[in-house]
């Protein structure tokens, strides 16, 4: 069995060491964020940190990378306070994966891909029409994470769409009648099936 150290792992050439980081914690989800620019610029790019915060309220959470440098969906949302969760599916893999190049602010993700934006209600931010399931979010609030100069970004659910036939009657929603992706790492997708669901579990004494 493979073993690597605090310092073996520090001494590893940068490629094979983000590789090893970034699959060892296991499967992640896959999602396309969309936002929108002041000026009215779409924005939509993939990330596989959005978590589960809580559910009442309904939040959801998302982790970025220092801001050093730009970083397109960050200043949306903090310009506008609004955006989108859009789950990536098989049928948009190539696409999706494609937001993750860097394009400047002027530029929308939209343009060089065949995803097609759409928008709902009154949510100044893009949807990804494709997507089985999209969410509306608002700004909440962020923490900065000092260990590694990172940004948790957290959002409250202000409406959720999902496409017919994935809403079980308990309110589960059965990603695998979408085939909604997962990512390995930064660049290995997989497209998982629902194997069972368990009842919830208590001590047996």
């Amino acid at each position: 069995m493979p073993n690597f150290s605090c310092v073996a792992i520090h001494e590893l050439p940068h490629l094979y060491k983000i590789n090893l980081i970034n699959s060892c914690s296991g499967y992640k989800s896959a999602n396309l964020i969309g936002t929108q620019s002041k000026e009215g610029i779409s924005n939509v790019a993939i990330f596989s940190s959005v978590t589960h915060i809580g559910s009442s309220p309904a939040l959801l959470g998302f982790f970025l990378r220092p801001t050093t440098v730009i970083r397109n969906t960050y200043e949306n949302i903090k310009e506008t306070g609004v955006f989108s969760i859009n789950h990536v599916h098989e049928s948009i893999l190539h696409d999706a994966h494609h937001t993750s190049a860097k394009y400047d602010k002027s530029i929308s993700e939209f343009d060089f891909t065949s995803l097609e934006e759409e928008y709902k209600g009154d949510y100044l931010v893009p949807f990804v029409k494709e997507a089985p399931v999209q969410i509306a979010m608002k700004y909440v609030e962020e923490y900065h994470i000092k260990s590694n100069n990172t940004i948790l970004l957290i959002g409250e659910i202000k409406d959720l769409y999902i496409s017919d036939g994935l809403l079980e009657d308990d309110g589960f929603i059965n990603l695998s009648k979408a085939n909604v992706a997962s990512i390995n790492g930064l660049d290995g997708y997989t497209i998982p099936k629902l194997k069972t669901r368990l009842e919830y579990q208590r001590p047996k004494i």
